[in-house]
């Protein structure tokens, strides 16, 4: 017959978790939990989507378990919880894999002349292919570490009807005015072919030292002062970290508030007398203090004595140099300007006076005025400081986003270099190294370009990192770029032997890197198109503030101080797997953007009437507007190349073509509310919103779809989210573009929880890396201690915001003191609940409650421990801190439950009646682990619904039941307080016996306590006997007076320190001088207050520790407020009694290794021996009734010879 209560034989938790995933399958528990839960209140979850190019990390493992188990809890709690799952596809991670699959760059891609020439078609379809190919394993992780979560329906970022999404939220933005292009200085990653935004650029691990070969550069100044050149050559001293810039030079920037000195010196390499120009305050930085002369002559130079002497010859503000002129110091290239309609007047104006200077581009189109002479002087800057350089700042405006501004304000020409098809560009091409002369606008070199000079250099990587040299067959030889000599030292090296370079040396700087290629990145002029986030920043910050941030110092530091300096979001991307941006323009800048592909394709039709296509290639493929079936949408590909196939025409008939940009990747991620039910196309429409339209659905939807609305959209009605969840990276990710494309698009916020979970690191400390090789595998993990385990300690070893050091060796603990004394604790009770036929039904009812009469005392504290549990659970869940919860629920089961009332109650289970008591105990000890298995659930999801099936759950899976609701009436504050000063006295007792080494079997004659006051001596009193059970002494005496421990007041130096300061050593003084009178109100008080030289002082209880010291015979040990004292002082008549219990810890041990069962009788012989001999005739009785013998004689036998700590005797156990 099988026993109701299944009993194990041992704690197996990977093969639960493979018993439970099947039944969780073959009951279709998932979609259970779902769809029995319609009709209730919503619970809106949202999953950032994975790069499922990417394996999945142990970091996978937090995020999910995280989210799993809020799911889990709203789920119980009574909430539909819809989960579905995602795939991010495009982008960068994607387009890298396939291209150091295929051994190419994004040269290769489109370009018929490269030898490894791939169509953007092909190469977008092994990317599509690429992206997916890790999903078995995605699909393996998430079902194996049990989170709940639909893979069988996800959405997936390069799905058309996902695509189509992104081009209407896109439309909202442009008819709102907050999509426009521009033209200016961003941050470009040659090695990923492509700007970044900001948000990008601002990812953790982005921004890196690096030491690069700096030089300080000699400007020779244009028409100096006559006193300036007595000594030598006059020349502006600025410094740089990019060598490789100053060909690009056009101005040099002061301060205008700045103090400058003219200084005669030696150029450190050559000797030469020169005068240099630079900021007071930077003198020492690059001239020996010790070397200045301040009156007679100026030493010579000694280059082997190292004297490069100095002396100040004039001085002068920043705005006493502006507009002064110098020589340019790298003239390989002229500066020039574009002139016509869109050009600055300043330009416009030159070209007109100018005539000689302008020179139309080879291709005819547009006209260009060369501008040297209004370059190469000097500016003002209020962001120039002297914290390093020279106080004088090198400008480049190609190249820097400063630069540019105040050049632009300075109206200073900029150096462009002009391509083959009339396009402006930097003098460093999209890979990353020098244009050569054969791919530059002929007429420009012929105007602008010393052929010689710039020949030099033509063609060279401004990074190693860059060169093909260092990247063959696309893999990055980092050490040996790292090791050559790159451009900077080059350049540097040049500029040291023409007598221009003042002081070369390595630096160590912080330089932003690509997120995905962990190369450099450099900062470039592009055409890109820009999201006017801030426009909306006010609004963003406003709506952060009612977002509840798990940490908080997330939302209003890390996240709050990024929408406080907020720039506009640059959208654009120049690659080629990604959604595509769906504006077109003619060639006078008029642009149309799409909103849905129904839109898309009505204006193909305009452009097919029109002549310009021969025909409509979406009805060409069967594609029927206003279908929104899968099936419809699978029958065309929103990608390249086929979008850029697509010329609609504009208003007078002429063509329109699509702007080659890609969106930013993280847009997809920002969309995915909306994406993931292509809405507004599909899924429901926010009732409460729609109703005060006073519209229709129908009507409305049609409104949306073709934005016509008026004022701010309705949302779709599964948003904003209730919960989030992802990495700290993802703060300045998918956390900004959530709430940026919320905000502007529909004025709300995306999500109202959110917990930003922190790195996991190894044991450590240290990153986990596949080069150091200290990244955990999670599939091993799960498959040595199952997922349950995997899961609690990650959740409730550390708060999930901070960095987690992962060590499996904590993962067992978890293992074996957690689930380990959970499993233990149910095995207890299912034994002796199968022995007596404990029935649920017929003893327990409807449950336990405040009127039940057979309970005892510790009965109900343990129930009223268990309510306040899950009422503490649920505050903590409520405020999405998962990490006190499970520590919650662990401390529970370790210390409440297992450690105290079983072990408590355990004599009460070993009687033969089922008696009322009995009953009690079986009722408290079930109720409490059935609401255990409840509450752990969504922390631990395979051996909950295993201890609930154990107990007999009614329902299919725990994960179908109701999460607990506490019963107030069943909470006694009082009682708990109580027996948590038993359990501290316990405890602390019990420390004292182990460091004398007295076993607990042992009995002692007393324990003393001087109580603080008339509470606690209650509180005591209320728990005397079950405390001297517990400790095995005779007397709990309390210590009336004060002259019988004697108390002292112990200083904690560091808080004090800095509390007291000049007086802490007054105070010690008067700490140690206290009376035990003085102790005692010091203790009761919790303040003691005095007065040192007229200054009046107080001291707090928490600043000290009050201790009591050890007297003879006695020990002593302090806690808090809390002081116990053990006798420890032994009678020949406690020693017989710790012989008596003794005895009975190796009869018991000796019936279990026989294999007796619980209940059976037995008869004890015991060979002789003086000490248990005198325990035996002292102690008869007492022991036979605990070891269940109906005879105990001393004699000698054939028994198990047994061990006592200093002699060996023979114990003979048999069954009667």
């Amino acid at each position: 017959m099988a026993k109701k209560f299944a009993e194990h034989t041992g704690l197996d938790l990977t093969k639960t978790n493979d018993e439970i995933l099947k039944e969780w399958e073959r009951n279709d528990i998932f979609h259970k939990s779902i769809s029995e839960r319609e009709g209730c209140p919503q619970f809106v979850f949202f999953e950032g989507p994975p790069s499922a190019n990417g394996h999945p990390g142990i970091h996978h493992v937090l995020a999910r378990a995280i989210k799993d188990t809020f799911n889990r809890y709203k789920t119980m709690q009574g909430f539909k919880v819809k989960r579905k799952a995602g795939w991010d596809t495009h982008g960068l991670p994607v387009e890298l894999s396939v291209e150091k699959e295929l051994g190419i760059t994004k040269k290769d891609i489109d370009n018929k002349a490269s030898d490894k020439y791939i169509s953007v078609e092909e190469y977008n379809h092994r990317c599509r292919e690429n992206v997916m190919k890790f999903t078995a394993e995605w699909r393996e992780l998430t079902e194996r570490m049990g989170y709940f979560v639909d893979l069988d329906h996800p959405y997936i970022t390069y799905d058309n009807k996902y695509i189509e999404t992104l081009w209407w939220l896109l439309k909202q933005l442009y008819n709102k005015g907050l999509l426009y292009k521009g033209y200016t200085i961003q941050p470009y990653s040659p090695a990923a072919g492509t700007g970044l935004s900001s948000h990008e650029l601002n990812q953790p691990g982005c921004y890196r030292d690096v030491k690069d070969t700096t030089v300080t550069a000699q400007f020779l100044v244009k028409n100096p002062k006559a006193e300036w050149c007595k000594h030598g050559k006059a020349y502006f001293l600025a410094w740089t970290t990019t060598p490789w810039t100053l060909p690009s030079n056009v101005a040099l920037c002061v301060g205008p508030k700045i103090d400058y000195v003219v200084v005669e010196t030696y150029n450190p390499y050559n000797g030469m007398p020169i005068t240099v120009i630079m900021a007071e305050s930077r003198t020492d930085a690059y001239l020996t203090p010790e070397q200045e002369c301040k009156e007679g002559e100026l030493l010579p130079y000694d280059k082997e004595k190292k004297l490069c002497p100095w002396r100040i010859v004039d001085r002068m503000k920043g705005t006493d140099l502006e507009g002064l002129c110098y020589e340019q110091l790298m003239p390989w290239v002229k500066p020039c300007e574009k002139i016509g309609a869109f050009s600055p007047d300043y330009v416009n104006e030159y070209a007109d006076k100018h005539p000689e200077k302008v020179f139309a581009s080879e291709e005819g189109h547009d006209k260009f005025v060369e501008m040297s002479e209004e370059a190469f002087r000097i500016i003002l800057g209020d962001f120039v400081t002297t914290e390093d350089g020279t106080g004088i700042v090198h400008i480049a405006p190609t190249f820097g986003a400063d630069d540019a501004k105040v050049a632009k304000d300075a109206c200073m020409p900029s150096l462009y270099l002009i391509s083959k098809r009339g396009e402006t560009r930097p003098m460093v091409d999209l890979q990353g190294k020098y244009y050569a002369i054969d791919e530059l606008d002929g007429n420009f070199v012929e105007h602008c370009v010393d052929t010689e000079a710039y020949g030099n250099h033509a063609g060279d990587y401004v990074k190693n990192a860059f060169s093909p040299e260092f990247n063959l067959n696309g893999v990055w030889d980092e050490r040996a770029s790292e090791k050559a000599d790159d451009l900077n030292i080059v350049m540097a090296l040049e500029m040291k032997q023409e007598g221009v370079a003042f002081k070369i040396e390595k630096h160590v700087h912080n330089y932003p890197h690509c997120w995905r290629t962990d190369k450099p990145v450099l900062y470039y002029p592009l055409d890109s198109w820009f999201v006017r986030s801030t426009a909306k920043k006010e609004r963003m910050v406003e709506l952060n503030k009612t977002i509840h941030w798990q940490p908080e110092s997330t939302g209003t530091g890390r996240f709050g101080n990024w929408l406080e300096n907020l720039n506009d979001w640059n959208l654009s991307r120049s690659r080629f797997w990604g959604t595509p941006l769906p504006i077109w323009r003619d060639e006078n800048h008029n642009e149309k953007c799409i909103g849905s592909v129904e839109e898309l394709y009505n204006e193909i039709e305009k452009s097919v009437k029109a002549g310009v296509m021969k025909s409509n290639p979406l009805k060409d493929k069967g594609f029927v507007p206003g279908d929104y079936s899968q099936e419809n949408y699978d029958k065309i590909d929103l990608h390249r190349p086929y979008i850029d196939y697509v010329v609609l025409v504009n208003d007078e008939g002429k063509p329109m073509h699509r702007e080659s940009d890609l969106i930013d990747v993280w847009f997809d991620s920002g969309a995915m509310p909306y994406a993931q039910l292509h809405y507004p196309f599909e899924g429901a429409i926010n009732a409460e919103g729609l109703q005060k339209t006073g519209k229709s659905e129908a009507e409305y939807r049609a409104l949306l779809v073709n934005s016509t609305y008026e004022g701010t959209p309705v949302a779709p009605a599964f948003f904003p989210a209730d919960f989030i969840n992802e990495g700290v990276d993802q703060t300045r990710g998918w956390f900004f573009t959530l709430h940026a494309i919320a905000t502007m698009v529909f004025d709300s916020v995306a999500f109202k929880n959110v917990i930003s979970s922190g790195l996991v690191l190894d044991a450590k400390g240290n990153k986990m890396s596949k080069h150091v090789g200290n990244v955990t595998n999670p599939f091993e993990m799960i498959e040595k201690y199952g997922s349950d385990p995997v899961r609690f300690y990650m959740m409730a070893n550390s708060e999930p915001w901070d960095n987690l050091k992962f060590d499996p060796n904590g993962i067992d603990e978890v293992r074996r003191k957690f689930f380990g004394t959970l499993y233990n604790t149910y095995s207890f009770f299912a034994l002796y609940a199968n022995v007596d036929n404990y029935d649920t039904e017929k003893h327990l009812g409807e449950g336990l409650n405040s009127s039940c009469e057979n309970l005892r005392e510790i009965d109900r504290w343990i129930l009223s421990c268990l309510n306040t549990l899950v009422k503490n659970v649920t505050r903590e869940l409520e405020d999405y801190d998962p990490t006190r919860a499970g520590r919650l629920i662990d401390a529970f089961v370790n210390n409440d439950l297992s450690n105290w009332y079983v072990r408590l109650s355990r004599k009460r289970f070993w009687g033969k009646e089922m008696s009322e008591d009995k009953i009690a105990a079986y009722n408290t000890l079930y109720t409490c682990l059935m609401t255990v298995s409840k509450l752990m659930a969504p922390f631990a999801p395979f051996y909950a619904d295993e201890l609930y099936h154990d107990l007999g759950g009614k329902l299919q899976s725990v994960h179908l039941d109701q999460f607990p609701v506490a019963d107030d009436s069943m909470i006694d504050t009082d009682l708990e307080m109580r027996m948590s000063m038993a359990q501290k006295i316990t405890s602390m007792v019990l420390a004292l016996r182990r460091k004398v080494n007295i076993k607990v079997r042992q009995p002692l004659q007393q324990i003393m306590i001087p109580a603080i006051d008339d509470e606690q001596r209650n509180h005591i009193e209320a728990m005397k006997n079950l405390i001297i059970g517990e400790v095995n002494v005779k007397e709990l005496n309390f210590a009336e007076g004060q002259g019988v421990l004697v108390r002292r007041v112990k200083c904690n130096y560091r808080v004090m320190g800095k509390k007291f300061g000049k007086n802490m050593k007054a105070v010690a003084a008067r700490m140690d001088s206290l009376s035990q009178e003085e102790i005692a109100q010091f203790e009761q008080q919790g303040n003691y207050s005095f007065e040192v030289d007229g200054q009046n002082l107080t001291v707090e209880a928490a600043d000290v520790e009050i201790i009591s010291e050890d007297i003879p015979g006695w020990l002593v040990s302090n806690e808090g407020n809390l002081t116990v004292a053990l006798e420890v002082e032994l009678t020949d008549a406690l020693r017989q009694e710790g012989m008596a219990r003794e005895l009975i810890n190796r009869i018991q041990n000796l019936r279990k290794e026989t294999g007796l069962e619980i209940t059976d009788r037995i008869k004890v012989t015991v060979a002789p021996h003086e000490q248990t001999n005198a325990a035996i005739h002292a102690f008869d009785h007492y022991i036979k009734s605990q070891v269940l013998a109906d005879e105990l004689i001393i004699a000698d036998n054939d028994g198990e010879k047994t061990a006592f700590d200093d002699f060996e005797l023979n114990i003979k156990v048999e069954k009667i």
